[in-house]
């Protein structure tokens, strides 16, 4: 019994220290290296998205269904909203479809901003710009 608990722990060790060399490949990946780090981080907190954009962010919601936080930078103001499940941010879109605009979305993750700014983050973040359509 000794030996498989021993096997398990060391295929435990070794599939969890593969994630060392990925980090370290993706840190020196010569090219969009912020957005590649933000997708090993990926689903981040709030604090990392808003690490990796400068902006030192202010918590405004602690929900069991998402977390969000504001800042406050030369470059504009932007919302980031986090959330635990991939259901809450679907759920999060869908409510913010019925006032339109375009947002930075990734794993887990919504950045809410003017389009130029989202623009402008998408290569430190990664994710994808969605347009959603308003009711007006």
């Amino acid at each position: 019994m000794a030996t498989a608990g021993s096997a398990v722990l060391l295929l435990l060790a070794t599939a969890c220290g593969g994630g060392e060399d990925e980090k370290a490949a993706a840190k020196s990946s010569p090219t969009n290296v912020s957005a590649t780090v933000a997708g090993v981080v990926a689903p981040a907190k709030v604090e990392v998205i808003a690490g990796l954009t400068g902006c030192e962010v202010k918590i405004r919601t602690e929900a069991d269904e998402l977390r969000e936080g504001v800042c406050h930078s030369k470059r504009g103001d932007y919302l980031i909203t986090t959330f635990p499940q991939e259901k809450y941010k679907r759920t999060w879109l869908d409510a913010a479809a019925v006032y339109g605009g375009k947002y930075l979305v990734g794993p887990r993750w919504v950045v809410s901003a003017k389009p130029e700014l989202l623009e402008e983050l998408r290569p430190e973040l990664g994710g994808t710009i969605q347009q959603l359509r308003g009711t007006s």
